[in-house]
């Protein structure tokens, strides 16, 4: 059983996902329910989720799913409707907008493998940018992908993978030890790795001293 601001609360997540396809903010919540304070908002929310009402999304900020509607209410108005009890749920949209925050490994730098990056920093990143998969963030150290348009101090989105296409950025692996961004291209038992510099020179190895960590997904950059 919902108290009434429990249940207007329900009623306006799920009609502003269905709406937009975007959670609504603490403060359109705070504002539709006429709440003085977000934290009122909070305790609603925790209310929700203890009972099952909603749930919020893993490592996303401000991403909230209806996991099920009172019963009785038309999930097309919120009002109250005869509907039978084994009518399958309505489709109930998941927030398309929202944030997810990914592991920092740090910056990326010759003599350091990615193994030794992992931390328990982590950046937020709209989930736009991102694909499928599971994801990680180096920092990019050095000027050697230049020409690609990926500067000193951006965050490089990478989508973990073992495999790469030719001609793509990858994150490679070199004996174990030395961790760089390049481009990937395969020539027979050989392995050669593109800077997109002119200022320096593809570096060729065997195809065994080489391992794939990571393509590049997508960049971040900070201006301050």
């Amino acid at each position: 059983m919902l108290t009434s601001k429990q249940h207007e609360l329900l009623c306006f997540i799920h009609h502003k996902l269905e709406e937009t396809g975007v959670s609504p903010s603490f403060e359109e919540m705070k504002e539709a329910l006429d709440l003085k304070s977000k934290s009122g908002i909070h305790r609603l929310i925790n209310a929700l989720e203890e009972r099952q009402f909603i749930r919020r999304l893993p490592n996303r900020a401000r991403a909230l799913e209806v996991i099920k509607l009172p019963e009785g209410m038309d999930a097309a108005k919120g009002a109250v409707a005869s509907i039978p009890s084994k009518m399958p749920m309505p489709h109930i949209p998941i927030a398309a907008n929202d944030v997810i925050e990914i592991p920092l490994h740090g910056r990326i730098a010759a003599g350091v493998p990615i193994e030794a990056l992992e931390g328990h920093t982590m950046l937020s990143v709209p989930s736009a940018l991102l694909g499928s998969g599971e994801h990680y963030a180096l920092e990019v150290a050095g000027d050697s992908m230049l020409e690609a348009g990926i500067l000193d101090g951006d965050f490089a989105l990478i989508q973990r993978t073992e495999v790469a296409r030719d001609g793509q950025i990858v994150v490679a692996l070199i004996e174990d030890s030395e961790a760089t961004l390049k481009y990937f291209h395969r020539e027979g038992h050989k392995v050669r790795l593109d800077p997109a510099n002119s200022a320096y020179q593809p570096q060729v190895y065997d195809a065994s001293q080489v391992q794939i960590q990571g393509k590049l997904a997508g960049l971040i950059r900070r201006y301050n």
